[in-house]
């Protein structure tokens, strides 16, 4: 940070999702930065401190670093701080935490967080003791009840189980919008096409929460680089069939997820796409012929069809 930053609202945490909770938490820590005049910061970490504290437990992440600061954005958040999580960091005590990161580097002014929330070597801190230290360097803490609806507490666990079993409908209802998997067009087997259904195979980063294996109804964007050869313009969202799985009716051994563009041609690879998950069709099946698979495929691509058309009317009302 500057030498001469200034005073801020700060909110804490790994925020992947962006979902509806923390939605709560951002909304808090803006209106107590205008309340205050100073700048609202969310603080979040890369990597993941899961990976860190126990190297190969890295959670699936449902929204990149880009991604999540595009959300907080759109949220009102005026700075976005991701602070490295290294093993010297992970071993700061929670007083060291306190003094070096908010009180020296971001002077903060409040600190807005959950109340579940835990900072510090081995998780020692807590709200009650960051409300100590606050009291001493002289910054308020607001701990947020975490949100919860019909006895479920939304959280980032809550939702990639969820996604894990293809409930993405729960995902979207948790998160406040469609789960969403980005990736990079990349050569398939060419096979879609031959069938009359040329798919769009998508290659997302490392650790993204896939869907359970089954065929979904979604929304697809290229996202760019651009320009694209064809009928699909960058920055608009399309009607999609997305199929997640290995495709067990040609004996496949590797995970795919392919989107069938609806009423669309274009020149894909390459380029940046997203897939917004928003209900799901039906689940991965074998078929005893080629022919059944096609068949069946066409249904697929109709039920997504009507599913979107109803998803958009209802975005409209």
């Amino acid at each position: 940070m500057p030498a001469d930053w200034g005073r801020c609202v700060l909110t804490i945490g790994v925020f992947d999702g962006v979902h509806r909770g923390h939605a709560q938490l951002i909304s808090r820590a803006v209106d107590a930065a205008r309340e205050r005049g100073i700048p609202s910061v969310l603080m979040t970490f890369d990597p993941h401190p899961a990976e860190v504290v126990r190297p190969g437990s890295h959670p699936a992440q449902l929204t990149t670093l880009p991604r999540r600061a595009e959300l907080v954005e759109e949220l009102g958040i005026d700075v976005f701080c991701v602070m490295p999580f290294t093993t010297e960091f992970m071993k700061l005590s929670p007083e060291r935490y306190v003094h070096e990161i908010l009180v020296e580097r971001l002077h903060v002014a409040e600190v807005v967080v959950g109340e579940n929330f835990t900072f510090g070597r081995k998780a020692a801190g807590n709200v009650d003791l960051l409300r100590e230290t606050g009291a001493r360097f002289g910054f308020a803490v607001d701990g947020v009840n975490l949100l919860a609806e019909h006895a479920v507490t939304f959280s980032s666990t809550y939702i990639r189980s969820c996604v894990d079993a293809g409930d993405v409908a729960a995902a979207a209802e948790a998160l406040g919008r469609p789960h969403r998997v980005e990736g990079i067009v990349v050569h398939g087997d060419g096979r879609g096409r031959g069938l009359g259904f040329p798919t769009a195979n998508i290659a997302p980063p490392v650790y993204s929460a896939i869907p359970a294996d089954g065929v979904y109804a979604a929304w697809f964007t290229v996202l760019g680089p651009g320009p694209v050869e064809g009928t699909v313009e960058p920055g608009q969202r399309y009607k999609a069939a997305v199929s997640v799985g290995t495709n067990p009716t040609f004996s496949g051994r590797t995970r795919t997820v392919e989107a069938f563009v609806l009423d669309r041609e274009a020149d894909l690879y390459g380029q940046h796409v997203s897939v917004d998950f928003v209900e799901r069709v039906r689940g991965m099946e074998k078929f005893e012929s080629v022919d059944a698979l096609i068949e069946e495929m066409g249904r697929d691509a109709e039920k997504a069809r009507k599913i979107l058309t109803e998803d958009a009317e209802r975005s409209r009302d």
